[in-house]
């Protein structure tokens, strides 16, 4: 009997706010979010694209999609980890951002990576 393949990113993200790139007089809230990505699964896999839904707290949705992050599809063997550092603009002090990662294993298998929902704000906004 053979077992099915295993194919699982697990991911982590760490926000904060960029308080000397943000405006919140013009309504301009700058964020940073560190995501670390792991693959818990056993096939060597490649994040080809990435998938965001960005919502302030106006209730404006943005949809970002676009190929890899920070300009790199990276590879990872089961095990590896993989961070990255990037940011979203906002109108509102306070936003959530979820998606996807769109990812390729060495095996041909295509499988998504679900980015759970994570907040946005700045300091002392939420308790």
């Amino acid at each position: 009997m053979t077992e099915k393949a295993s194919y699982t990113i697990d991911v982590q993200v760490e926000t904060r706010f960029v308080p000397d790139q943000s405006k919140p007089g013009d309504n301009r809230y700058v964020f940073a979010y560190t995501i670390t990505l792991r693959n818990a699964g056993d096939v060597p896999a490649r994040l080809m694209s990435r998938h965001w839904v960005i919502t302030d707290a106006n209730g404006k949705v943005e949809e970002v999609r676009g190929d890899g992050v920070v300009g790199e599809q990276p590879w990872m063997r089961p095990g590896d980890d993989y961070e990255y550092t990037s940011g979203a603009v906002l109108e509102t002090a306070v936003g959530t951002m979820q998606g996807s990662y769109d990812m390729l294993a060495d095996d041909g298998t295509r499988f998504e990576a679900p980015i759970p929902p994570f907040t946005l704000s700045i300091p002392r906004t939420l308790h």
